[in-house]
């Protein structure tokens, strides 16, 4: 063991209070671990949280990444700030049908300073950041246990004593090298969790601070500033997550049991006698009732204030986000609901098993009471129950103490995810134990101080324990490094949640993305066949098969998926494109305006909609249908384009110019709309101005045959036949079946042969 003497020359009075400290059992008396000082504790525990999570720091953006922070317009300079107090997490308006009603400002805001510091969606940077959090956070977790499992002890000097070095230490590294934590860490969307976390700490530090010049005899002086402090602390925590608010109810609970040594059971046979002694109880001593007050007026100014703000409305969510939630029966909901509270606490307990997703049946609903299953929720509650008596009813005030503290700690963060106030959009969620897990930290240290009192060879039990900490510590790094990819974080999931048809379609997606279709539609039919109401895989689904050619079976997929839902806008959509190929052009139109009738601002749906009236021959509606478009999405560059060539294939030349230097100015880097004006001036005899546009299409684009021959075409016209004798070559090596460059070649070389005999 190292020695502890960085308070050898402390004056003799904070000795004193060190030897008033211990005349209570000390956690730490009986537990073979190592004693640091605080500066090198608070050392060893940021080194260690960092070399769990530092593998993750160059990930990609992954899962709800894309939608929280790519997707999500008040990140962009262009969004006013303001516009970040009324959106919700993603981006949505709170007044949306469709908002979760995950209010985070605070949260979105540092993904924009990241975004505006970075210069763009680099996900180093955010990655970082989150790493950092973590690592603060840990290191934080320091002082927060040693008040937890020492208490709360000041010298004469107002300096907070530290009575339980060892044990805090471990519950710090228990907490720092944590595997359920990955989640929040190496996943950017985590950042709400850890600043939440962050500020959730501060309060409770700021809370203790409220005790520190009074010597808080009883409890009659503290300071009014940091309780203030504390709940305005508690605000800024709710403002990065939800589950911010509840620690103002963990500061009430700490000050009447450490602060004003409340014996709980005593209290309560007191008040169901309606003894008048509640006085010395420990409830009404003078002080507690003001400040319990204060928190709570608080709490309730802050609930009041964001239920304005969010609406009165609930989130929406479907059955497959929480299957349980729509059970008919009160029993099915009660059963799972308490199956799943035993799920997350064997993630806490042996978190290997770890998922980006729980839904869609991964976790099949409970039943009857004939499942086996029952018996992780009976053992559950006897655990519960059991730690509750010995808080409860233990002589030992100590223990009574510390455990009521960890039961609090690991119960009332969780209280917002546990589906018993409302209805929340997940089964499990790795990153809503991440509060929960400091009361887990507490019982596992005062468990391990318990056995090591008990113990002969204390030394191996701490071997043990040391073990414990190095597996965590591997499987934080390997599962970190599965969270730097989507393909290796959902390829992860396969094994854990086979049954999870969101796993399979995400995997499916992902394939998809990098053009491994073949792959891809095993994993979407997978899907569908784990969930037969899985709109979105057969969307997807629907889409490879029409690029494939396979347009049957696309299209009973994507009629089947708009008659589950017939509002799903993207659907209908891609059911008009696979019935204008299949050339049911009036179906197609109707779907396209269903479409847009369940989404007003739907760009591509107009781009399609133009597109299916160009092959029907009805111009003006096409290009009425691709400025809707534009207008909805002005650098929609497709869009812009048909525009231009509709407009110079029927010989509106001065318009297609128009609308060409329009889209320009919309997005000046566009290659495509350079050459296809380029075409149009050429055809307008304005050579100089089209040949600029051509070189500068070239410069960008320099491998397509298209602009080669076309530029090659506009100097044949303009007589310039040496240039356009080099750019039909170029043309053709690049594409030696290009349509049409290989007569005008032809033509050229025979019109350069004659001027050759000419001039000979």
């Amino acid at each position: 063991q190292i020695c502890n003497q960085h308070n050898a020359e402390a004056p003799n009075l904070e000795q004193a209070f060190r030897r008033m400290a211990q005349t209570e059992p000390n956690l730490d008396h009986d537990v073979s671990w190592f004693i640091l000082p605080s500066y090198w504790a608070k050392m060893v525990v940021a080194l260690i949280s960092f070399l769990c999570f530092a593998n993750s720091y160059d990930g990609d953006f992954v899962f709800d990444d894309s939608e929280a922070i790519i997707n999500n317009k008040d990140l962009r300079a262009e969004t006013p700030l303001g516009d970040l107090w009324h959106h919700d997490f993603w981006g949505s308006k709170l007044s949306s049908n469709t908002s979760h009603k995950s209010y985070r400002p605070l949260t979105v805001l540092t993904f924009r300073i990241n975004y505006l510091f970075a210069g763009g969606f680099y996900p180093v940077g955010f990655h970082v950041i989150n790493i950092i959090l973590h690592c603060t956070i840990s290191v934080l977790m320091v002082d927060v246990f040693s008040i937890l499992l020492g208490g709360l002890q000041f010298s004469n000097k107002g300096r907070r004593l530290n009575l339980a070095p060892k044990t805090s230490l471990l519950a710090a590294l228990l907490f720092a090298v944590h595997p359920v934590h990955t989640e929040c860490v190496a996943g950017i969307v985590g950042r709400a969790d850890l600043l939440c976390a962050l500020f959730f700490l501060l309060s409770f530090l700021g809370y203790c601070k409220a005790f520190r010049e009074s010597k808080y005899k009883e409890g009659h002086n503290f300071s009014v500033f940091w309780v203030l402090v504390s709940v305005i602390l508690g605000a800024i925590a709710m403002l990065c997550k939800e589950q911010g608010i509840t620690i103002l109810g963990l500061n009430a609970v700490f000050d009447a049991l450490v602060i004003n040594k409340l014996n709980v059971l005593e209290f309560i046979q007191r008040l169901l006698h309606k003894d008048k002694s509640l006085e010395n109880a420990g409830l009404l001593k003078k002080g507690l009732l003001f400040r319990i007050t204060l928190l709570m007026s608080g709490g309730a100014s802050i609930l009041y204030i964001r239920w304005r703000i969010m609406g009165t409305g609930p989130p929406a969510f479907t059955e497959v986000d929480n299957p349980a939630s729509f059970a008919d029966s009160l029993f099915v909901r009660a059963i799972n609901y308490n199956y799943y509270y035993s799920l997350n606490a064997c993630l806490l307990l042996c978190p290997w098993w770890l998922c980006f997703d729980w839904s869609m049946g991964c976790i099949p609903l409970i039943k009857s009471v004939g499942d086996w299953r029952i018996i992780a929720l009976a053992a559950l509650w006897f655990c519960l129950i059991g730690l509750i008596c010995q808080a409860l009813c233990s002589e030992d005030s100590h223990k009574r103490r510390i455990l009521t503290l960890g039961l609090g700690f690991l119960i009332i963060p969780f209280l917002p995810a546990s589906n018993l106030f409302f209805r929340v959009g997940f089964v499990i969620a790795e990153r809503v134990i991440y509060l929960p897990s400091i009361g887990y930290c507490i019982l596992f240290t005062y468990g391990f101080s318990l056995l090591s009192k008990q113990a002969k060879k204390k030394k191996i039990l701490a071997v043990a324990v040391l073990g414990i900490l190095l597996i965590n510590v591997m499987r934080c790094a390997l599962r970190s490094s599965q969270w730097r990819s989507e393909e290796q974080l959902f390829r992860s999931a396969l094994s854990v949640c086979p049954l999870n048809a969101k796993v399979h379609y995400n995997v499916g997606k992902n394939l998809a993305d990098k053009g491994n279709q073949s792959a891809a539609i095993k994993y979407y039919r997978e899907a569908v066949r784990l969930n037969p109401k899985y709109v979105h895989a057969m969307n997807n689904l629907g889409n490879i098969l029409k690029e494939r050619n396979e347009l049957q079976e696309a299209e009973e997929l994507l009629s089947l998926a708009v008659q589950i839902q017939p509002d799903f806008a993207a659907a209908w959509m891609n059911l008009g494109i696979v019935q204008n190929s299949l050339r049911r052009f009036e179906e197609a139109e109707q779907s396209y305006w269903t479409a847009i009738k369940h989404r007003k601002k739907y760009p591509d749906c107009y781009y399609n909609l133009g597109r299916l009236y160009a092959d029907l021959n009805r111009h003006i509606d096409a290009l009425n249908a691709w400025r809707n478009a534009t207008v909805l999405k002005p650098e929609h560059s497709l869009a812009w384009n048909n525009m231009i060539i509709l407009l110079d294939n029927t010989g509106n030349l001065a318009q297609a110019e128009a609308v060409g230097r329009e889209a320009l100015e919309l997005i000046p880097n566009d290659h495509s709309l350079m050459f296809s004006l380029a075409n149009v001036l050429g055809k307008s005899q304005k050579y100089k101005e089209s040949e600029a546009l051509f070189l500068k299409a070239i410069k960008a684009n320099p491998n397509a045959a298209s602009y080669h021959g076309n530029l090659a075409v506009l100097y044949h016209r303009w007589g310039n036949l040496d240039l356009a004798k080099k750019h039909y070559e170029v043309s053709l090596k690049l594409d030696p079946m290009a349509p049409g460059t290989k007569e005008n070649y032809n033509l050229l070389r025979r019109k350069l042969e004659q001027l050759q005999k000419k001039g000979g």
